[in-house]
C-alpha cells in the first residue's frame, strides 16, 4: 500500500530513516524486508510479485540491455539534472556555476547518445516496456524543463509515448500538488504544472 511520508515531521522522518537509513526515496517495505534503490525495487517486485508484463525481459541479452539503459538514464540524465536543481538550493556564495554549466553539457551529450538509439524503437530496448523506461520517465520529465529536447525528435517522440502511458499519467497526477516545490516550477511547461487539473 503506497504511503506518503512527511519528512518534515520528526517522528515520520525517524520512522522512515529506520526503513531507508540514507533517506532515499522511494523505499519499499515488504513484510519485514526493506528495499531501497528503485532499480532493485523493480527487480524485486518482478521476482516476488510479478505482474502480467515483466519489466525485466526473459532473455539474458535483453535483460542485460534493459539494465544497461536503466543505468544510462539514471547516471547520465538523472545525476546532471539533480546537480542543476541542487545548485539552486545552495546558500549565496556556495553556487557552482561551472558545475551547472557542465551538467547542462552532460544532459546535451546524453541526448546525443540517446537520440539515435530510439530510431525505429517504441521503447528503450525495443517493443517491450522495461525497467529502462521506468528510469527514463522521471529523468526525462525534469530534464526536459532544464534542457529542452529541441531538435532531438526521436527523444521527443519517445517522451510523449512515456507521458501517454496510464501508469506515468497516474504518477504525474499524484505528484502534481508537489510540483510547486520544484525550483524550476515556473519554467515547467504549463501542461506539466497543470497535469490532471
Amino acid at each position: 500500500m503506497p504511503r506518503l511520508v512527511n519528512l518534515g515531521d520528526p517522528a515520520e522522518r525517524a520512522a522512515y530513516l529506520a526503513i531507508s537509513p540514507l533517506g532515499k526515496i522511494p523505499a519499499l517495505q515488504d513484510g519485514d524486508r526493506s528495499i531501497i534503490e528503485t532499480s532493485i525495487q523493480i527487480e524485486y517486485l518482478d521476482q516476488r510479485h510479478p505482474g502480467p508484463h515483466p519489466l525485466l525481459p526473459a532473455t539474458d541479452s535483453d535483460r542485460l540491455e534493459a539494465r544497461l539503459w536503466d543505468r544510462i538514464f539514471d547516471l547520465y540524465l538523472e545525476l546532471p539534472m539533480q546537480k542543476i536543481v541542487a545548485d539552486t538550493m545552495r546558500a549565496e556564495g556556495e553556487h557552482d556555476p561551472r558545475g551547472v554549466a557542465d551538467a547542462h553539457e552532460a544532459l546535451k551529450a546524453a541526448y546525443e547518445m540517446i537520440e539515435p538509439r530510439l530510431a525505429g524503437r517504441t521503447w528503450a530496448i525495443g517493443d517491450a516496456f522495461t525497467i529502462a523506461d521506468c528510469a527514463a520517465a522521471p529523468s526525462l520529465f525534469y530534464a526536459s524543463t532544464l534542457e529542452p529536447f529541441g531538435a532531438f525528435t526521436n527523444l521527443s517522440a519517445y517522451f510523449e509515448r512515456l507521458l501517454a502511458r496510464p501508469s506515468f499519467d497516474r504518477v504525474l497526477r499524484e505528484a502534481q500538488p508537489f510540483f510547486q516545490y520544484f525550483p524550476y516550477y515556473k519554467a515547467m511547461p504549463g501542461r506539466f504544472r497543470n497535469w490532471g487539473v
